[in-house]
């Protein structure tokens, strides 16, 4: 198998939100939380000082436009209220009051806006790959999308196809439930489709608004830390069976792994004021066991180059820092140091899910990278699923 990427396009959120911004919102919306006095640590921690959204911070944190009082439960606490001796003057202060106070965005409020974001986003980064490519739209053969934070139908593949005008034959390949493992699945499949066709090519986009995921009503310590981890990014990259004068990294192997009974680590859940990012505190062991697998996969591919073998760049997403102090830990000792530098840098602006390791090809590329560097893409997502490729740049 052999496939070949062009330099990927990544698109920031052009919002910069400061942690400081987010910290201030926290303490204002939550003065009595037990962990209040622990948060500027808990922020530090993350390494990261500011995050760039598709939207403000102050769309995310808005009130909804309904009341906080809703019926029926307006009629139920009346007779509550009525019921525990209050005057029906009394009731009907407090009823108003009660209803004065603005009700949290719904699920409708909170994602149309960002929808239409992710839209935009998706093709201005696609339109900046097939332009780095050196390639036109009616040249795509097929489209593979993902967006996990912004459930459509139709979705991204169909508002891409229109807005660039692709022919009508294009292969559309949604995948919205990649989640983290967008870039590294993406690319594992685009490689199996020009591996059929090497004259096949293939657009990749992956547009993610996660700061939907900021849910102010929430007074969780997991909550805090959803709000501080993620950034909202667009990433499009072109791959072809074939190597242009554009092409930057050939891919050359892929592996797959699931860890089976790990569903309930990290999940999305739909409620009535939008979309929650649930996380378990065993999740970052369970993501230690993918990486292990890895390693295992690396040494029996290259078990006949005895220890000379060693990956001159690790473009890892395991979904934060934690993981990636864990493979620095476990990977063989002769390895050099600094594999996952990129990796690192770009954590420090955000948790960018399925668009993060095309990000952090991105800055590897544009550092400048020797032909024939070994490079290994490696990412972990919700299931827990994860996905790695082999290659070298060109």
């Amino acid at each position: 198998m052999s496939a070949y990427l062009t330099p990927p396009a990544v698109l920031q959120g052009e919002h910069d939100v400061k942690t400081g911004e987010i910290l201030a919102e926290v303490r204002g919306r939550h003065p009595q939380a037990p962990w209040l006095s622990r948060i500027d640590g808990i922020a530090a921690s993350t390494g990261i000082d500011s995050r760039g959204w598709m939207l403000p911070l102050e769309t995310a944190a808005a009130p909804g436009s309904g009341p906080g009082l809703r019926t029926p439960g307006a009629g139920q606490a009346r007779t509550a209220l009525a019921g525990s001796g209050f005057t029906e003057h009394e009731v009907s202060r407090a009823i108003a009051a009660l209803e004065a106070i603005p009700a949290p965005q719904t699920v409708q409020e909170r994602t149309a806006p960002a929808w239409a974001a992710v839209q935009t986003y998706g093709e201005r980064a696609a339109r900046d790959a097939l332009r780095a490519a050196g390639l036109d739209t009616t040249d795509v053969d097929c489209l593979i999308t993902s967006h996990s934070t912004t459930p459509a139908l139709p979705g991204l593949d169909l508002t891409l196809l229109n807005r660039l005008e692709l022919r009508d034959d294009v292969l559309l390949l949604p995948a919205t439930q990649w989640a983290c493992i967008a870039g590294t699945r993406s690319l594992a499949l685009a490689a199996d489709l020009v591996a059929a066709d090497p004259d096949r090519v293939v657009l990749v986009v992956i547009s993610e608004a996660l700061s939907t995921t900021y849910q102010p009503a929430d007074d969780t310590l997991e909550s805090l830390i959803v709000r501080l981890l993620f950034a909202d990014t667009a990433v499009a990259v072109v791959v072809t069976g074939r190597p242009r004068p554009e092409s930057v990294l050939r891919l050359d192997a892929t592996w797959h792994h699931t860890l089976p009974g790990t569903t309930d680590l990290h999940r999305l859940e739909t409620r009535e004021d939008g979309t929650h990012f649930v996380m378990d505190r065993r999740g970052p062991r369970a993501v230690q066991q993918t990486v292990a697998a890895m390693w295992e996969w690396l040494r029996a591919r290259h078990q006949d180059d005895g220890h000379s073998w060693h990956p001159d760049l690790l473009l890892a997403h395991p979904g934060g820092t934690r993981v990636l102090e864990y493979m620095e830990q476990t990977m063989p000792d002769s390895w050099p140091e600094g594999l996952l530098a990129y990796s690192r840098d770009s954590y420090t602006s955000g948790n960018r899910g399925g668009a993060a390791v095309l990000d952090i090809l991105r800055r590897a590329h544009d550092a400048g990278q020797k032909p024939g560097s070994r490079t290994v893409l490696y990412a972990a997502a919700p299931g827990l699923t994860a996905t790695a490729l082999e290659g070298e740049w060109l």
